[in-house]
């Protein structure tokens, strides 16, 4: 019988489980909302209980500890989901599933492993994935590995410069008008009064969106250097944003340094929806 992995995709809102092989085929998987810890942990062992599998990557929402050397190694920590802060997600799994091993980052990383391993991002070294969508989280993988210091970076939480007349306050609760309290889902709404999918494609919020996500871009240009940056999530989805963004992108780092054409740096996922539950399997496949 073909060697199975599985994978958790982990989210605020939603949970989805996999099974598949380790070269990323779906051979099962599921959804159900996030719910407080004891019922939706019940729903992930309903599902790998049926499985023999040898290892599990998790991506989850955060913030996480992913600090190996750390006592709270594996744990969800100070988000603001009830239920769920200081829950030990990865002792949950190994309690329950002793001798698979279970393999632990942030959701966004695993959908950047995804995208390097068999989406957009295929075939380069250093890549750097951004999500705008209920936040703004972003991860890198430099040549196969997970990016991080005592921690996993948060770069939807720089301060940007403000679009001149722009005095929206922002929605972040830590800091109001940083680059996710400005442009992720339930900014968009905040701003135009609707959601962003109900707005038009030359909607004025589209312009504030494209002037701070390409500090964004600029900012990650000059500390990573990455390879390629590739945007998923919602508000990702409005695809007039991209040639604004590279523009804008392009003026801000003024010649300064040598990037690959912009069409080529900026890009769309490739995996769409899928990227996470992708780099999940992908990752517990090179894991084995």
């Amino acid at each position: 019988m073909a060697t199975l992995v599985g994978g958790i995709e982990a989210g605020g809102t939603k949970f989805v489980c996999v099974v598949g092989t380790p070269d990323g085929e779906i051979k099962d998987s599921v959804r159900f909302p996030t719910e407080a810890p004891e019922q939706t942990m019940a729903n992930v062992f309903k599902f790998f209980d049926q499985y023999d599998v040898k290892v599990i990557a998790i991506g989850s929402f955060g913030p996480i500890d992913i600090n190996e050397d750390s006592a709270t190694y594996g744990y969800i920590t100070s988000t603001p989901k009830p239920g769920w802060t200081n829950f030990d997600f990865v002792g949950a799994m190994e309690k329950q599933y002793p001798g698979v091993k279970i393999l632990w980052t942030t959701d966004v990383n695993i959908a950047g492993y995804g995208e390097y391993k068999a989406g957009a991002a295929k075939g380069h070294k250093n890549v750097l994935y951004v999500t705008v969508g209920t936040g703004v989280g972003v991860g890198y993988v430099q040549d196969g590995k997970f990016f991080q210091g005592f921690s996993h970076p948060e770069g939807g939480h720089m301060l940007p410069r403000r679009y001149p007349g722009d005095e929206f306050k922002g929605v972040c609760p830590y800091h109001g008008s940083c680059i996710e309290g400005l442009t992720a889902g339930p900014a968009v709404e905040a701003r135009a009064g609707k959601k962003g999918h109900l707005l038009a494609v030359d909607d004025k919020v589209w312009d504030y969106e494209a002037f701070y996500l390409a500090q964004a871009c600029a900012t990650y240009t000059v500390t990573f250097r990455p390879d390629i940056i590739v945007f998923g999530g919602g508000v990702m989805k409005q695809e007039q944003l991209f040639d604004k963004i590279r523009k804008q992108t392009a003026e801000l780092l003024n010649g300064y340094l040598d990037t690959p054409n912009m069409e080529d740096y900026i890009v769309h996922v490739g995996l769409g929806d899928d990227a996470g539950i992708k780099g999940c399997l992908l990752w517990a496949g090179d894991n084995l």
